[in-house]
């Protein structure tokens, strides 16, 4: 079939007729006002041929006359990707000849530079292009509508931008259009000299109303009025862009995004969410606290596979909700103010209460006060002991962790991840870690408010370069080490990519370099490593070989990461014999308090990556588990594939092992929406219920022209090229660029040892990232709104890491 009727249309012909045509092909089946026409196959595409004799008669159908050509290909106005104005559209096209000129370069559009860059920005392989072909309308107003704010993300609100004549005007940004903000149940109020009455708006309100529910998601409608004042509709697509809305509890919420301080903007598998939850709640339960089986963590929310925090009953406590600011400055200014301002919502009027129960609170207080504050003051005393303890606690957590003999039952393998597997590191201090490494959280924080007025942030900044005892910087310098066993071999890692390479190791074809060793202590680790969906280094080491291609890059000696953290170090020492001097001079008793706290800090603050690393065997040993169960389940036909798995819950996971229903769809359907979600570059840090992104309610700043602002990460200046990196997999940085990131977490950290600074989107002063950079002594600034996108590769800019600035620089 080449040629078809847009009556004739439906939404299950996709890929004949593209989704253009299918969009229009349902608003007439919903009974919308729409231009009559008919749409040319993707058949007549892939064979070249146009039925001449077909179009001219369907043409003629149609009056012939003035008609709109409009490309429909396979890829565009889909959920997730609309390609708005990739492909070409031509108005007021008259005449046979016209008509195929205009048909044969709406073809054309689907091979253009940017159309292809946009499907490989989606991920999308293969397109074919069909045209719809409609009579024009001579419309007096026309422009487009959008069900959802697409700014602020707010679900509550339609926005109309509206203009005088063709719709085209408002698409290309060529006007500047009627702007309308409508609440759904708000009167609509027109401009005054503007294109739109009361009454318009208010049927535009309506349409959009209707079309959200005909297709179930938020909508961007183009539209326009005729002269007789009829509103025609030519095309809905769902809006690609919006953030996935929170669940609907009925009541307005606040929830604030958790990830970027574990450096992780990625979404969670479902898998990995449950398996945070249940763990989480193995620790609150050793606290004295009360878990509800259905939802062990209530106030922790999955929302478009990222991990929100809802903080409503806090900012509605009028016991809390005024110290609410101080606990949110490792937000960053930006979220912190986002959220401060909701304090003059009446959505959020205080109330009398407390967030928390009181009781457990109690209890859990009654437990771990005593034992902490002995735990500190030990640790303070005697740091060498508490990183031995802390050391052995990481050594029984991985000896306690047992899981199924290879002939266990999907269902055996299943209950050990959720009720055993977590046992041994969720005791209450972890082990005897927990306090060693709060010691050394307390000792490095005590100094700036000692030597306040005597020493500035970035000479504290100093003090905590090259710290020791981290156990992701010894992992960056060891994976260093490899680096320089394999310079022997320096053509063959240079030249051969990392995929390649991975698959040689598993051969047994490469020189053997240390890395299994490596492996044996740290292939646990990965990017986003606290989710049990994403592979570790064990199974994929394509990220370490590229990583090792980065150090075989380094020529200047000085600049090899073992001396540059070694010189970190001693430059570290030598600012505390600096300060020390200088505070015995002004502030004899704080000064020698402060030595002694700085000292105590290079001794124990590094220990802060020591949980998390404990954490991390108990998360690989699951996911093999869980890996070895999804097989089971694939064997058995309830899932396609193994790694299915980690696209369910652990309560669903454990369903499908015990009856004979299949989750093959369901996790199929998820697995869709998290590749989606893999590609989003900007996640809200605060959002509300209603979808609004709290951040975009916010006055623009003034701006400075090539300054992007953010805040400081680590202290220092450095001017490079910079190299803007969205997954570290693979990732190629050579010596002496600056990092630009949407995130860092300790999957990253082997990219820094080679970096001149650091810039993210998102992050925390006491995120892995920032500490990571200072302790190599590399400047940082994070929390710089859109720098993937603001910051081109190969540009020079410098980054204050005490100013929180980067400056694009002119060349």
């Amino acid at each position: 079939m080449k040629l078809v009727q847009l009556p004739d249309i439906d939404g299950s012909m996709l890929g004949l007729v593209g989704g253009k045509a299918a969009g229009l092909g349902e608003l007439i089946r919903a009974g919308e006002r729409v231009p009559g026409g008919f749409c040319l196959t993707v058949e007549s595409h892939r064979s070249g041929q146009l039925p001449e004799r077909e179009l001219v008669e369907a043409y003629e159908r149609l009056g012939g006359g003035r008609v709109a050509v409009r490309s429909s290909a396979t890829t565009e106005d889909l959920p997730d990707a609309s390609f708005a104005g990739q492909h070409d559209t031509y108005l007021n096209v008259e005449g046979t000849a016209e008509l195929v000129d205009a048909i044969r370069r709406c073809w054309d559009s689907l091979l253009t530079e940017r159309a292809v860059a946009y499907r490989d920005a989606a991920g999308i392989d293969e397109a074919a292009m069909a045209v719809v072909v409609q009579r024009m309308i001579d419309p007096v107003a026309a422009g487009v509508l959008f069900t959802a704010n697409p700014i602020t993300g707010c679900r509550t609100e339609l926005v109309i931008d509206a203009a005088p004549g063709l719709g085209t005007a408002v698409v290309d940004g060529t006007v500047v259009p009627d702007h309308y903000v409508l609440g759904r149940r708000t009167p609509a109020v027109p401009e005054p000299g503007g294109c739109l009455s009361a009454e318009q708006l208010g049927e535009l309100r309506a349409a959009g109303e209707r079309l959200q529910e005909r297709f179930g998601s938020p909508q961007d409608v183009e539209w326009a009025i005729d002269a007789e004042g009829a509103l025609w509709l030519l095309q809905s697509r769902p809006i690609t862009t919006l953030f996935p809305q929170p669940p609907d509890t009925g009541d307005t919420r606040l929830y604030l995004e958790l990830g970027h301080l574990q450096g992780m903007l990625r979404p969670c598998t479902p898998m990995g969410v449950s398996l945070l939850k249940t763990g989480g709640s193995m620790w609150f339960q050793a606290a004295g606290a009360k878990i509800d089986r259905r939802d062990p963590l209530p106030r922790l929310v999955s929302i478009g596979g990222r991990l929100y925090f809802d903080v409503t009953d806090f900012l509605r406590s009028r016991t809390m909700r005024e110290r609410i600011g101080t606990s949110l400055e490792v937000y960053g200014p930006r979220v912190q103010g986002a959220v401060l301002r909701m304090l003059d919502d009446p959505r959020f009027a205080p109330r009398p209460g407390l967030p928390i129960h009181l009781g457990s609170t109690l209890k859990g207080a009654s437990r771990m006060v005593p034992a902490g504050l002995a735990g500190v003051v030990s640790s303070l005393s005697s740091p060498a002991l508490a990183r031995a303890r802390a050391y052995r606690g990481v050594a029984e957590i991985k000896r306690m962790i047992v899981p199924p003999g290879e002939s266990a039952t999907a269902a055996e393998r299943l209950r050990w991840v959720a009720e055993d597997s977590h046992k041994a590191v969720m005791s209450i201090d972890m082990r005897g870690i927990l306090w060693p490494l709060t010691a050394g959280m307390i000792a490095g924080t005590i100094p700036a408010a000692l030597l306040k007025g005597i020493a500035t942030d970035e000479e504290l900044d100093t003090v905590l370069g090259g710290m020791p005892h981290n156990v992701t910087t010894q992992m960056d310098l060891k994976l260093w080490d490899l680096a320089v066993t394999a310079r022997e071999h320096r053509d063959l890692f240079l030249g051969t990519s990392p995929e390649d390479l991975a698959v040689r190791y598993f051969a047994g074809e490469l020189p053997d370099i240390g890395l299994a060793g490596f492996l044996a202590a740290y292939g646990m680790r990965a990017a986003a490593e606290i989710d049990v969906g994403v592979p570790r280094w064990d199974e994929d080491p394509a990220p370490l070989f590229a990583t090792i291609a980065n150090y075989l890059r380094v020529a200047d000696p000085a600049q090899a990461p073992d001396v540059r953290f070694k010189a970190a170090a001693a430059k570290a020492e030598r600012m505390i014999e600096t300060l020390a001097r200088r505070a015995r001079h002004r502030r004899p008793l704080r000064g020698r308090l402060a030595v002694f706290f700085m000292r105590r800090s290079r001794q124990l603050t590094g220990l802060r990556e020591l949980a998390k690393f404990a954490w991390l065997p108990a998360i690989q040993a699951c996911r093999r588990q869980l890996l070895l169960a999804g097989a089971d389940l694939a064997d058995r036909g309830r899932l396609e594939r193994a790694d299915d798995i980690m696209f369910l819950t652990l309560d669903e996971a454990r369903a499908a092992a015990h009856d004979q229903t299949g989750r093959r769809e369901l996790a199929a359907m998820r697995r869709a929406e998290h590749e989606r979600e893999l590609r989003r570059r900007i996640v809200p840090g605060a959002l509300l219920s209603d979808g609004t992104d709290v951040e975009m309610l916010a006055p623009a700043g003034p701006a400075q022209d090539g300054v992007l602002t953010g805040m400081s990460g680590a202290a220092g200046q450095a001017t490079g090229r910079a190299r803007v990196i969205h997954d570290p997999a693979g990732a190629r940085i050579e010596p002496g660029e600056i990092l630009v990131a949407p995130t860092t977490d300790p999957g990253w950290t082997p990219l820094f040892l080679t970096a001149a600074g650091l810039v993210t989107e998102t992050g925390s002063p006491v995120a892995h990232g920032p500490t990571v950079a200072r302790e190599y002594g590399i400047p940082a600034v994070i929390c710089v709104r859109d720098a993937t996108n603001e910051i081109k590769t190969g540009q020079l800019i410098t980054i204050d890491g005490t100013t929180g600035t980067v400056r694009v620089e002119p060349e």
